[in-house]
């Protein structure tokens, strides 16, 4: 009798069979079976005798809703918690989706541009050799003309890994100049904060910024920052091609990926703290003695400072700058918008789903130094509170980094400093120029005043 009212039901119009469900939603048979066993999308009934699957014709929007995330490409485990979720949560789910798609492209597409334009100068450098000039290009013109060392535009475009190579950098060809650099580091908890979970370090080799978050955040930053230290001494290898620093770079990132999850099991948490609730962002470069590497993951950031401009050279994993970048929110609207401190990628303890961080891979790149550059590597503790003019008249006041970190640990004080700060300044310069060697460490809390570290490279 059971099976008979239910398939009486079926045959009433209020549920239909899988076939008749499958041209309704336009999902295959075979599909809906598979997504029946991995709860995507139950049936509404299962005869128990011969098994056949019926549905309800309203799962019809739930079903196109599968079948559009995954033309998109949303795995399929991710999809099962999207679908479970209201249409406002949904949203801001597929939209964090999407916009780590798209970073992740961009990193695809930036080292693309690199492998171009290194090929295409190695093919320039063998064709001056077989002709007999001896010369391997390099003759771009002041203001930004493609040159042999990279590509063109102004620094910090999206999209460049590197810059054209000008008389005084570090190229490694001839004519080349030795350059050295001068740094300075400074963390400050702020005034409205009780414990620092932002990290810095200056050193040799090595300049980095990371800010911690949740209940291991201070771990978490600290144990991205020394895991960068042996592997910045094995990127200060003069010798290494950029191929091969591309590929120490990826070794870099990998290495820091596995020290933070170590440092944010539950083995260790106090008290069973949740691993996934706890991570740090991380801008750091890595300096070879002709070239600096970025690793960059999170809204931390780097800039640059050349000819009296200050370009940002990183690009924030944030639910508000993809916001920003598909035009739903201007830069103005972000500066207070209510999920400004949300991000998309960030190195944490397991991966998460938006609007919390996803564990994901750094961006990498690399990066063609001159003279007289001013690098400026910070958290959001200082950028989210300091405009960009109020950073670039800072950055081109101070005489020295010191000064420098300085003076912007001031400008978060003087704007409230509702968060940790971090913030290192590197200055490059000839050789020969450079007065003294020194040393350079990192620094987590405290006062300002008192707790800086200054070095020359």
């Amino acid at each position: 009798m059971e099976r008979e009212g239910r398939a009486v039901g079926a045959a009433s119009g209020e549920l239909v069979t899988i076939g008749e469900f499958s041209r309704l939603s336009r999902l295959s048979a075979k599909a809906l079976r598979r997504y029946d066993e991995l709860g995507l999308l139950r049936p509404a009934l299962v005869d128990p005798v011969n098994g056949y699957r019926y549905y309800d014709p309203a799962q019809a929007e739930r079903a196109r809703l599968v079948a559009w995330l995954r033309r998109i490409g949303m795995p399929l485990s991710r999809i099962a918690r999207v679908v479970a979720l209201d249409a406002g949560a949904a949203a801001v789910e597929i939209r964090a989706y999407w916009a780590r798609v798209e970073a992740e492209t961009a990193a695809r597409r930036d080292l693309a541009v690199y492998l171009v334009d290194h090929l295409a100068a190695e093919g320039r450098a063998m064709a001056a050799i077989s002709d007999g000039t001896g010369s391997t290009g390099g003759h771009g013109a002041p203001g930004g003309a493609r040159g042999a060392g990279g590509t063109a535009g102004r620094p910090g475009a999206p999209g460049g890994l590197s810059e054209p190579v000008r008389p005084g950098a570090a190229s490694g060809g001839p004519g080349a100049v030795p350059l050295v650099i001068r740094c300075a580091a400074l963390t400050d908890t702020g005034a409205v904060r009780t414990e620092n979970q932002d990290a810095a370090f200056a050193g040799p080799r090595l300049l980095a910024v990371a800010d911690g978050f949740g209940e291991r955040g201070a771990e978490a930053s600290a144990a991205a920052i020394e895991a960068l230290k042996p592997s910045a001494r094995g990127v200060g290898e003069s010798g290494l091609s950029a191929a091969d620093l591309l590929n120490a770079l990826e070794d870099t990132a990998d290495s820091v990926s596995r020290a933070v999850r170590e440092a944010v099991t539950p083995g260790g948490a106090p008290g069973g703290a949740d691993p996934d609730s706890s991570g740090t962002t991380l801008t750091a470069m890595l300096w070879t003695g002709s070239r600096l590497g970025l690793v960059h993951i999170g809204d931390s950031r780097a800039y640059l400072l050349r000819g009296g401009g200050l370009y940002r050279i990183t690009h924030d994993h944030s639910l508000v700058q993809a916001m920003i970048d598909d035009g739903s929110l201007s830069p103005e609207e972000a500066a207070s918008h209510p999920e400004r401190a949300l991000l998309l990628k960030a190195l944490v303890g397991a991966d998460r789903s938006a609007p919390t961080a996803v564990a994901a891979r750094p961006d990498i790149r690399l990066r063609e130094v001159r003279a007289g550059d001013r690098y400026l590597l910070c958290s959001d503790g200082l950028s989210a509170v300091v405009d960009e003019a109020g950073l670039r008249a800072a950055v081109i006041a101070a005489e020295t980094p010191e000064d420098a970190v300085r003076r912007l640990v001031g400008l978060a004080h003087e704007a409230g400093g509702p968060d940790n700060v971090a913030c290192v300044v590197a200055d490059v310069a000839v050789a020969d120029a450079a007065a003294g060697d020194g040393g350079a460490g990192d620094v987590r809390a405290g006062d300002a005043a008192a707790e800086d570290v200054a070095g020359e490279v």
